[in-house]
């Protein structure tokens, strides 16, 4: 069971969904133990999120 909310969440995170809704589909009451336990971000979301940040800034 386990398993399964965490590629839930993990690909609920890779589809841009905010982390508010994540949290009400996997039915936790902390916002910290969705993103910190059950959503993990993949390096390219992370270098993809970086790059348009600094896309920000000229």
């Amino acid at each position: 069971m386990h398993t399964t909310r965490r590629t839930c969440g993990t690909l609920l995170v890779a589809l841009d969904v905010h982390p508010r809704v994540i949290m009400r589909i996997l039915r936790h009451s902390q916002i910290a133990v969705t993103m910190n336990i059950y959503a993990q971000v993949a390096s390219e979301a992370t270098e993809t999120a970086l790059t348009r940040l600094g896309e920000q800034f000229p």
